[in-house]
């Protein structure tokens, strides 16, 4: 409005001279209102401007809200994540604790049945030996039927309490003693029926020791030398255990589904379609 007022005085002045003609006064209207129309668009985009940068405030203001909202709800889901982690890992664990603990039931129940019928045995044998004498070869003793049994020799030292000794050794937590007690017992007899506990147990022992890989081939050593023993789902097992715990994954899952296979209606194959099923891998 300032810049319009001097064109306005000068039309003024230009018609009070007399010296103005009427094309003159349209040119000065025609410019005045030129001008109060660019005064207008200035004004407008005075406006927009202002405006804009009020809009762009505001987006500022947003965008720096979100950041730090997202910020904090990304340090939220970071804690989570790690609850979340321990807790897994807490579980499984759990579940290997478990595992060990139902592995080691199962055992122990199957040293109580052998044990069991080694001292039947033990006392069959002793019952013969108070029966008469009668002309047998050397190291016979004639049975209450009159059939003839062999006497191992004995060492001074009952070998079913050498091997329950090695067994409350392991229990104990005493495993060194315990390989030492159950490899002497193999042997002093290797051929009793206890013989592929002991060795068994050794491999047990070497395990908890988290000596894999010489448990591995103590593991082997008992299916190689004892195929037909109880023991053998249960060496598999924890051979399937071992590799696992050696980062050999793959190993691990084919020695457990062997287990699977071979032993299906086993304590040990419930074990292995549990951890099997805790490693991703479904069975049948």
């Amino acid at each position: 409005m300032n810049a319009v007022r001097p064109i306005a005085v000068a039309a003024a002045l230009l018609c009070a001279a007399g010296c103005v003609t009427s094309s003159d006064v349209q040119k000065l209207q025609s410019q005045i209102s030129e001008l109060q129309d660019q005064l207008a668009q200035v004004k407008r985009t005075a406006s927009s401007k202002e405006e804009v940068q009020s809009v762009n405030q505001r987006i500022a203001d947003q965008t720096q809200s979100l950041l730090k909202s997202n910020g904090t709800l990304v340090a939220k889901v970071g804690e989570i994540e790690e609850k979340m982690s321990n807790t897994q890992g807490s579980i499984e664990q759990t579940n290997y604790r478990l595992d060990k603990l139902g592995q080691q039931l199962t055992q122990q129940q199957h040293d109580i049945d052998d044990l069991k019928a080694a001292a039947a045995r033990a006392a069959a044998a002793a019952a013969a030996a108070t029966q008469p004498p009668a002309v047998v070869q050397p190291g016979t003793a004639v049975t209450p039927t009159g059939g003839q049994v062999t006497v191992t020799p004995s060492s001074g030292e009952d070998p079913v309490q050498v091997y329950q000794s090695a067994y409350r050794d392991y229990q104990r937590g005493n495993y060194d003693l315990a390989i030492a007690g159950f490899k002497e017992f193999i042997a002093r007899n290797p051929s009793s029926d206890l013989a592929d506990n002991a060795a068994y147990w050794v491999g047990e022992s070497l395990f908890s020791q988290k000596k894999y890989r010489e448990a591995i081939q103590q593991f082997d050593s008992v299916v190689t030398k004892y195929p037909q023993s109880d023991k053998v789902p249960g060496a598999l097992l924890k051979k399937g255990y071992a590799y696992i715990a050696t980062n050999e994954k793959a190993k691990g899952i084919v020695q457990l589904q062997y287990v699977v296979h071979e032993h299906p209606t086993s304590q040990e194959a419930a074990l292995a379609r549990q951890k099997l099923k805790q490693l991703g891998v479904e069975t049948k």
